[in-house]
């Protein structure tokens, strides 16, 4: 019987937090490594100042490139800027959730972290404390396959529903079968857990769960 734990993102879980993405999270030669899932709320202006300068002020190079993106994340989660949820087995993280309030995005669904695309007004998403958005998960190679990313799931809406929320929203791509899109989730687990297709961008669907009839 599997006794994983899932704990909200706070500051003081950020040894956590780094731990996975820096020694677990890509070992399959996942595209995204490095990554500290922390570009979904930075601006452009933000990336420009906290990342592409900082690389060329570090040398300009892959591990230039990584403290940049490290120090910007470290940052983020001292903040409370970066928000999800860490799943633990035995006291070892090994999967992630980033999921957020949806005003607090600068873009969602699939991109490229070298020339993303413009700041992105959130659609159908009027005020804070409305929609809660899911733009990540991210699961330890050996863990994938049991279940967690639907026990996150299951939590954030959960939560988002105790919060007041009244939608939670996700960005699967439509080619979800490709590996290096398999972070944004896959149709069939929002559809199972009664998301429905409200939008479609160019790379992705836009899916919601409705929490309240009011």
């Amino acid at each position: 019987m599997n006794t994983f734990e899932i704990k909200k993102l706070t500051p003081d879980l950020s040894k956590d937090y780094f731990d996975f993405f820096d020694n677990r999270a890509f070992s399959d030669g996942s595209p995204f490594a490095p990554c500290y899932c922390n570009a979904f709320n930075l601006s452009k202006e933000r990336m420009k100042v906290e990342l592409y300068q900082k690389t060329e002020e570090y040398g300009n190079n892959f591990e230039s490139w990584k403290r940049a993106l490290r120090e910007s994340a470290e940052r983020m989660v001292a903040a409370g800027e970066i928000q999800g949820y860490l799943v633990f087995d035995k006291g070892l993280s090994v999967g992630w959730c980033n999921a957020n309030d949806r005003l607090n995005y600068y873009r969602t669904g699939e991109f490229d972290l070298h020339t993303p695309p413009e700041d992105q007004a959130p659609t159908n998403c009027s005020g804070p404390g409305q929609v809660k958005a899911i733009v990540c998960f991210e699961i330890t190679p050996e863990y994938r396959g049991k279940g967690i990313a639907s026990m996150l799931l299951q939590r954030v809406c959960e939560d988002a529903k105790a919060e007041g929320f009244k939608y939670v929203e996700a960005y699967p791509a439509k080619d979800g079968g490709n590996l290096g899109k398999a972070f944004t989730g896959p149709i069939y687990m929002y559809e199972k857990a009664g998301f429905e297709v409200v939008e479609q961008a160019d790379q992705f669907y836009v899916m919601r769960k409705k929490l309240s009839e009011s």
